[in-house]
């Protein structure tokens, strides 16, 4: 028997724009206080979102939806922002120009 919640894909969009790396992510019926969660390590932001489901069946079911994804070499992952309104996620990441990206070889 799996013991794991299924975990459903998101439909995302990315882009990389005026120097900002920018994701939309739909996530149509989640409510923030069932959790959104972005996080950012090594370079890969990965997205997590749930969903409470109510049914006469399944009273409290929750709908597990993940999503990750490398982000462009450069990118300022400590400086996420999110905004969440009418079932979309937007997350943008600054991304310098490529001349001024550190090298991290020395």
């Amino acid at each position: 028997m799996d013991t794991l919640p299924e975990t459903h894909g998101i439909h995302v969009e990315e882009r990389l724009t005026g120097g900002t790396y920018v994701l939309l992510a739909e996530l149509p019926k989640v409510d923030r206080s069932d959790g959104i969660g972005i996080t950012v390590v090594g370079g890969v932001l990965d997205l997590r979102a749930q969903r409470s489901v109510m049914t006469a069946e399944n009273r409290g079911n929750k709908v597990l939806y993940g999503h990750f994804t490398p982000l462009p070499a450069g990118a300022k992952g400590d400086e996420v922002a999110a905004e969440y309104k009418h079932g979309v996620l937007t997350i943008t990441v600054p991304v310098p120009p490529a001349d001024q990206r550190r090298s991290l070889r020395s």
